[in-house]
Order: structure tokens, then sequence, then C-alpha cells
């Protein structure tokens, strides 16, 4: 019988890349979980793991019992969806994933009526950029996240997890609407490519490593250049500011551009941030993540005013 907690292991070396990457995601040391994953060799008869200089890779047998372990997985996250259905009202804690825009914009509403509605409910709230939402959703951190991506650089959700849309967005080229870093000439009216008009001056972006930063960085390669980054801020409030003192400019999306400074001047972009709601696969009947899924909807209708 293959032990479930060695099969996790395995899954998240899969996701994770490395050993130490695993140990760190559970709190163990890379001892222990090479120790676990020679178990479950041991409980599978065959090599599920084969060196590679200083890396450990997934033998084709270790392929094979991953996806086949997702699948098991998905079907324990499944099942306790279901006994939680069984047990009627839905209650206990509901960890809570959201960035920051969606943490100031979306979520209060619907905090406010998961509280009214469903008072078992013990609600606990993360603040985290995109990009570490999924890892957090499957080291069980979180139970509920919502995750964005932008349509010039999409990700997806992953096999063990499971995602549904909430909000698709303008994303805007915000800019100073008088004065500009020397040399870059935007005050006039612009072409039908504003970010190939604002090859020259100064952009802020988010810190490296985030999705703001990357996708800054890939819409700048689209227009064909490279951004002179002279400031990195992770919140829209500061981006704001900052462009509003002819610091430079950025990209926002909708969410975070609902009341810009005055001295901010907003552009359209083709450019799409969608926003969905993702959970672990097999727990959409979960009734905790049903209502958080019933009352997000809820909250971003009232917010966008439809």
């Amino acid at each position: 019988m293959l032990d479930v907690r060695r099969l996790r292991l395995l899954c998240d070396l899969a996701q994770l890349g490395t050993i130490a990457a695993v140990a760190r995601s559970h709190t163990y040391t890379p001892s222990a979980v090479s120790q676990q994953l020679a178990a479950l060799e041991r409980e599978a008869g065959v090599p599920l793991l084969e060196r590679t200089g200083r890396r450990v890779v997934l033998t084709p047998a270790g392929v094979v019992l991953v996806r086949h372990a997702e699948t098991v997985l998905a079907a324990l996250e499944d099942a306790g969806a279901a006994l939680a259905a069984a047990r009627g009202e839905p209650a206990g804690p509901l960890r809570i994933g959201a960035f920051p825009t969606a943490v100031r914009t979306l979520l209060p509403a619907a905090l406010v009526t998961l509280g009214l509605d469903h008072p078992g409910l013990e609600l606990m709230v993360t603040e985290l950029d995109p990009v570490a939402m999924p890892e957090a959703l499957r080291e069980r951190r979180l139970d509920v996240a919502l995750v964005n991506d932008y349509d010039v650089m999409p990700v997806e959700p992953g096999h063990t997890l499971d995602a549904v849309p909430l909000l698709d967005e303008t994303v805007f080229l915000a800019m100073p609407s008088a004065g500009t870093d020397p040399g870059a000439d935007l005050s006039a009216d612009l072409s039908a490519d504003p970010v190939g008009d604002a090859r020259h001056a100064a952009w802020i972006v988010g810190s490296p490593g985030t999705a703001c930063h990357a996708v800054a960085l890939q819409v700048c390669r689209t227009a064909g250049f490279s951004p002179l980054v002279r400031h990195h801020a992770d919140d829209f409030d500061a981006v704001l500011a900052l462009v509003a003192a002819g610091q430079g400019v950025s990209l926002v999306p909708q969410l975070a551009a609902a009341r810009p400074p005055a001295g901010v001047r907003l552009v359209p972009l083709a450019t799409r941030r969608r926003t969905r709601v993702t959970y672990r696969k097999g727990a959409a009947a979960h009734p905790a993540v049903a209502a958080c899924v019933t009352a997000l909807r809820a909250s971003t209708e009232a917010y966008l005013g439809r």
C-alpha cells in the first residue's frame, strides 16, 4: 500500500524541483524528505528518482506515479468536501489568499457576507503576490486564493489546482499629465502604440520576482525596447504617487486605477489582467470554498456596479 503522505511529497518534488524546496515547504529536513521518498520507492517496488549531477529527477515510473498520485489527492480532497457538506453549515478555518489590490477592493465585502451568512467560519486572510499562491495552496497554507495573470504572460493553475474566472480588467499606462523625464515627450498626443511612445521615459515597476515586474518587462519587450527602470514599487498607490510626482510611467490595472491622484493620466491598453478564484482540485464542492466563491462573485459585481 502506498503511503498518501509520501505520495504528496513526490508530487511536491515534481512541482518544486528540488528536495530542499520540498523540505522547506513542509518544514522538514532534506534528509527526512529523502528518507520518506526512499520508503515510497520501496513501497512502489521500482526506482522513482535518479540523480543527475547534484539534482534528482523523476524516472519514467516516477512520472507515472505522480500522474496517478495527483488523481488520488484530488479524490481525497473531494471526499473531504463531501464529508464537510454532510456536516451541514460551513464551519472552521477558511484561509484566503489575495493580492493587494483585491484585498483593498473585492475582498472586504465578501468577508462581510461570509461572516453574516456563515458565522461558523473562521476567516483568515493572507496578502501574497500571485506567484506565491499556487505553492501556498498545494502546501495547504491556503484553502482559496485570488490569483491573477496577464494575457501577455498567461499562467495555468497546474495539475493539482482548479480555478474559476472572476474578473477581466483593463491595464492602463499611467503617466504624468504634465512634465516627464528629460528626453521623453509624453505630453503630446499618443499614437496607437502608447507603450512604444514611452520608450525613453523612466519606468516604475514591481520588485524583481513579482508578476507585475515580469509583465512590465514583457509589455515593453513586445513594444520593441527594454525599459529604463528607475523605481521599484509593489503598492499601486505608491506607484501612482510616484507617477504624479513626475518620476516615470507604469502599468496599472483597473482595480488600482479607480481614483488616481491629480497629475496622473491613464491611457487604456489592449493588455488585460485576469483574476481567478483558485483552490485545490477536488475542493470545489466544499461548502466553505463554494460559499467563498459565491461571496467573491457578488462582491466583484457590486464593486463594478453591474
